[in-house]
């Protein structure tokens, strides 16, 4: 059976959801060949992964960006089979299968905290503003 690459891809991003991560899509306009995904989990750990149809190569010049990424450090993965994203998190984030990410209530969120609901900082509140 043939997998297509945005399904290997949505795969991608729902685990790395579990895992308490991001999965953010990567363009870089002027500058080509960069992986498809971004992941980003707690605790600052970052890697690239680039997704390909089962048995699909990189182009040249993926290689080379991959290469590029590689040596500033950063862990880049070649993905083509759903099986290997575990192992992908894992090695990301040893911990990842007993990480339980915690989401607060809305009711519960300190002044000034993340909003998981929207993504977004609040703003911080003015003394004597009617918000």
């Amino acid at each position: 059976m043939f997998m297509r690459e945005k399904v290997i891809e949505q795969k991608l991003i729902k685990a790395v959801r579990q895992s308490g991560g991001l999965a953010l899509k990567l363009i870089c306009p002027g500058f080509n060949g960069v992986p498809d995904r971004l992941l980003l989990f707690m605790g600052g750990k970052v890697a690239f992964v680039e997704v390909k149809a089962p048995g699909e190569k990189p182009r040249p010049l993926q290689v080379h960006r991959m290469e590029q990424l590689r040596r500033l450090g950063f862990p880049v993965f070649i993905l083509d089979n759903p099986n290997q994203i575990e192992e992908i998190i894992s090695s990301v984030i040893p911990s990842a299968p007993h990480v339980i990410p915690r989401f607060e209530t809305p009711g519960e969120r300190a002044s000034g905290s993340f909003s998981v609901e929207n993504g977004r900082q609040p703003r911080a509140r003015v003394e004597g503003s009617p918000n």
